[in-house]
């Protein structure tokens, strides 16, 4: 697949501003990825996001609240080589690696196989190993027949669900690149009969509604979208399901949850300035 030209945003600053810019540059949503690099052995730190289309400074900067310079990138796949060589990442039951630690899997886990590339979700952000580790959770407690991926990215979450479950998992993601990516990993990770992925937008995607009412639904997407779509979330929902949502800041939870106020607040997980909501719908 051809790599897509790309360009950098870049600031410098204190380690202790880094993770909040990082964040707000995520949250913009229009990032392709957002890295931190910090000097080792002073307070400085780097922050870089990638995106596919020349972004404008003067926003970023704004939103920021620092000056953002942005420049063009040389024809790589720069969002591959910033991951490559990336540590394997232990999430409950789960051990997210890729080719290069093929030889240290250990015994006892779930182990998932992806690699880096041009879709988020590679276990390595704060979000993604927090679903990993409410579904392992749940794992202990009961079983799930309908599942659904909203937002997958790679497909982690929908592997790991049906690596848990093995039943079949409905995957979805706004971005064919994704849905592409998120296919060919669960072909890989031997999940390819049960993870079916599909572009759709939201929930009406008649793949999405014709299969509703799901007793799970994993959203690891952003706050933003997490609130949009809450009424078409809570209806897909059968009596009783489960929902887990993240992708959203510590300080946005109560802004995400008034708005499933009609569900039942199970708890949250918190990794960083990362929080995942694990809520369920009423029986009937």
């Amino acid at each position: 697949m051809p790599s897509p030209p790309l360009w950098k945003a870049s600031v410098a600053l204190t380690k202790s501003e880094a993770a909040d810019v990082a964040a707000v540059l995520e949250l913009d949503g229009s990032a392709q990825a957002v890295l931190i690099a910090e000097e080792p052995f002073a307070d400085g730190a780097v922050v870089e996001a990638l995106y596919t289309e020349a972004p404008d400074a003067a926003y970023l900067s704004r939103i920021a609240g620092r000056e953002i310079t942005v420049e063009p990138l040389p024809d790589q796949d720069w969002i591959k080589l910033s991951q490559e060589g990336l540590p394997p990442v232990r999430a409950g039951r789960f051990f997210v690696y890729g080719a290069h630690d093929a030889g240290i899997v250990p015994h006892g886990v779930i182990p998932i196989r992806i690699e880096a590339g041009l879709a988020f979700g590679t276990g390595h952000h704060e979000t993604t190993a927090l679903c990993l580790s409410v579904l392992s959770e749940l794992a202990r407690k009961r079983s799930f027949r309908n599942v659904l991926d909203l937002g997958t990215g790679t497909g982690l979450l929908a592997i790991g669900a049906a690596r848990l479950w093995k039943r079949r998992v409905l995957a979805s993601d706004i971005d064919p690149v994704a849905v592409e990516v998120a296919h060919d990993n669960a072909v890989a990770n031997n999940t390819g009969p049960l993870v079916r992925a599909v572009v759709a937008d939201g929930l009406a995607n008649p793949v999405l509604s014709g299969a509703a009412p799901y007793d799970l639904l994993i959203a690891n997407i952003l706050a933003s979208p997490l609130t949009r779509l809450a009424p078409d979330i809570i209806r897909v929902l059968a009596p009783g399901a489960m929902l887990v949502l993240s992708g959203l800041l510590t300080n946005q939870e109560k802004l995400v949850i008034s708005f499933y106020r009609d569900l039942r607040f199970l708890g949250v997980r918190r990794m960083g300035p990362w929080s995942a909501l694990v809520l369920e719908k009423a029986s009937r």
